[in-house]
């Protein structure tokens, strides 16, 4: 079972309405599409980190085994 928290937020009355719109709408809690909503900007948040990381990485295993890289041998290889 997870711990719940309690939170207060102060929103725009123009916010609010969207908010509770949305949550009729989709037949959800205000909380529950809170919810769903963090978490689903959270993944996309941790998927672009993980992609950026990723990039950093890229290059890293470039002679790992050896002295030179695959990109050498092709380059001296003889056509």
């Amino acid at each position: 079972m997870s711990v719940t928290v309690r939170k207060n937020f102060v929103l725009e009355q123009k916010v609010a309405n969207h908010l509770e719109e949305l949550a009729n709408k989709s037949n959800q809690s205000m909380t529950a599409l809170i919810q769903d909503m963090i978490e689903e900007r959270y993944q996309k948040l941790r998927a672009q980190q993980r992609k950026e990381v990723l990039k950093e990485m890229r290059g890293f295993g470039n002679g790992l085994l050896t002295d030179f890289s695959i990109q050498s041998v092709k380059a001296n290889m003889d056509v």
